[in-house]
């Protein structure tokens, strides 16, 4: 039985946020344990964010099985939405500048077509 696009979306969310967590939480530890300096965390924030949403494109891919690029793109648009509203819902209102939000974006989607790609 095929999953249908939004099953397949959703479980390829869910997988690529548990990763996040997982590496947040190494990055969180380092953070504590070595000192690291905030340009040192905002790098590897970035590298988090290129993973998780590669890894959330080629899951998309895989289970569609069709546009793979578009599916890649749309894992990583999500995931970046997701991030979005959970920043906005917490901070009560956006903490970072436009260009701060077009980078994320752009790293997300990025790497989601990346993902897709190589599904």
């Amino acid at each position: 039985m095929e999953l249908s696009a939004p099953k397949v979306f959703l479980r390829s969310l869910l997988v690529s946020y548990l990763l996040s967590a997982l590496l947040l939480l190494a990055v969180s530890f380092a953070l504590y344990r070595f000192r690291l300096k905030e340009g040192q965390v905002r790098i590897a924030v970035h590298a988090i964010y290129m993973l998780s949403c590669a890894l959330a494109g080629f899951l998309a891919g895989k289970g569609l099985k069709k546009g793979r690029f578009f599916c890649g793109a749309a894992a990583g648009l999500l995931y970046f939405a997701v991030l979005l509203l959970a920043s906005f819902a917490l901070n009560r209102g956006l903490s970072a500048s436009l260009q701060q939000l077009g980078i994320a974006m752009g790293l997300c989607t990025g790497s989601g077509i990346v993902g897709g790609i190589l599904s």
